[in-house]
């Protein structure tokens, strides 16, 4: 079982032997987005509106969570340590308490889908709650050893997904993809452009997170690691896979059989099943090897966030890295183990809701980090590199406020922009008067981005660090 925690990790102990994200974004889950681009936003297959929304924003995303993804074999260390050489300890603690609750809200979004698709294997057979439950004793063991399980499940996972994938792609064919079935607009319904924003927001959010914690899992390269190398296959790593299994949901959305519509009623995995079930005693043996590759979907993506989750409670304070990641790992598992079986009748509420709000903060995260190494710690500045030595020490980190306001008004773009069931800001009403346009997540990197350049300035300038 791994015992390091958040600490840097030196040169003599990297190793070349890494994956790159892979299996992480090549799962069901990001089928059930490309799902909502006609559920919820009726966008249209024919018009090649969500591929070219998932084209554009997934690309975005993914190149946002590679450029973070490469800072980590530059320093050694985590995703949040780094995130405080831009907002310094108290700004690293507020991104570290939103890492915690977006990983564990991701934990329990994932058992919730793969407990509803193992409960259709043999419908009556297992419970949903005992589904859940499953899935998430599955995914906890190999973070619970570490790092290097945690590596390999990456290694291998993508193989039978992109296998289970292929099939669902095949039966959906089978079932008849009506890509010309166009969505009528109205003013009882979405705009062309509130739907656009608002299916390119979670697309966007969907990627993105994965900035977060991408460092984590690339601190342990050797510090001279091909810059290029590393980006471009951290970028295909995240892109690739994502927009496959998004289109193949967009697809999968076309299909207008009753008996496929009738099972969906908001209950994805029932729909999935659903679409696996034409081909009798095989389809039966595909389904198990659907909800058996659900196991590792659930698995590869909860490792990787349950892992991260327990490095940022160590990343709270020196008070929570006294405590073993292993124990902070064991509590996060068990909270959204618990949501996941109150919540498991909710799963289309909870991912659409979840992925949108994760692009807003993880955004002015990617902002702030971006800005300070590109521009303030690049080697003819002031600054000139970072301390990593000092990667604990408040006297080495700077200060945090220009960070912390420079967040605050970024939080405030988003207000502005954002557009959910809960709340509509007054850009995002202006675009749709009825249901919103989601601009929250270009309002948020706007307003942080100009707002930091001048205030960190000024804050090197008045405290040298």
């Amino acid at each position: 079982i791994e015992v390091q925690g958040i600490e840097r990790i030196p040169e003599d102990e990297r190793t070349t032997d890494h994956s790159w994200n892979k299996s992480a974004n090549l799962t069901i889950g990001s089928v059930t987005i490309g799902i909502l681009s006609k559920s919820i936003f009726g966008l249209s297959f024919s018009q090649v509106q969500a591929v070219i929304i998932e084209t554009v924003f997934g690309a975005l995303s993914a190149a946002c969570a590679s450029l973070v993804a490469i800072l980590g074999p530059k320093t050694g260390l985590r995703t949040m340590v780094i995130a405080r050489f831009s907002s310094g300890p108290t700004g690293g603690t507020i991104f570290s308490l939103l890492n915690v609750f977006t990983q564990l809200s991701w934990g329990l979004a994932n058992i919730v889908l793969g407990g509803q698709i193992l409960t259709y294997v043999n419908p009556g057979s297992i419970p949903a709650a005992a589904g859940v439950a499953i899935i998430s004793v599955c995914s906890f063991i190999p973070c619970l050893v570490g790092y290097h399980l945690v590596n390999a499940c990456e290694r291998y996972f993508w193989i039978p997904l992109l296998f289970v994938a292929s099939c669902y792609w095949g039966l959906g064919a089978r079932a008849g993809f009506h890509f010309d079935d166009v969505p009528y607009y109205s003013e009882s319904t979405r705009s062309l452009t509130s739907a656009v924003l608002g299916f390119g927001g979670i697309v966007f959010g969907n990627t993105v997170g994965w900035a977060s914690v991408s460092a984590d899992y690339n601190c342990r390269l050797p510090a001279d690691f091909s810059v290029s190398k590393g980006l471009l296959l951290a970028f295909f790593g995240f892109f690739l896979p994502s927009l496959f299994t998004q289109i193949l949901g967009s697809a999968l959305a076309c299909i207008t059989q009753s008996s496929y519509v009738d099972e969906y009623d908001g209950n994805i995995g029932l729909f999935l099943s659903q679409v696996l079930s034409p081909w009798g005693g095989f389809g039966k043996v595909l389904l198990v090897l659907s909800a058996l590759s659900l196991m590792q979907v659930a698995s590869c993506v909860n490792i990787l966030g349950t892992y991260s989750a327990g490095l940022s409670i160590q990343a709270l304070g020196r008070p929570f890295a006294r405590i073993p990641r292993v124990a902070w790992t064991a509590i996060g598992w068990i909270v959204y183990t618990v949501g996941g079986i109150a919540g498991r009748d909710h799963f289309s509420e909870i991912l659409s809701n979840l992925l949108a709000v994760m692009g807003y903060w993880t955004t002015i995260l990617v902002v702030l980090i971006l800005e300070e190494h590109f521009i303030f710690r690049r080697k003819n500045e002031r600054l000139g590199g970072y301390p990593l030595d000092g990667w604990d020490s408040p006297h080495s980190l700077p200060p945090g406020l220009a960070g912390i306001l420079a967040g605050v008004f970024g939080a405030a773009g988003t207000i502005l922009g954002m557009s959910q069931e809960w709340y509509i800001g007054p850009i995002a009403r202006a675009i749709d008067p009825h249901f919103g346009a989601d601009v929250g997540f270009e309002f948020a990197a706007l307003f942080c981005g100009l707002t930091y350049l001048p205030l960190r300035w000024l804050e090197i300038r008045v405290f040298g660090r």
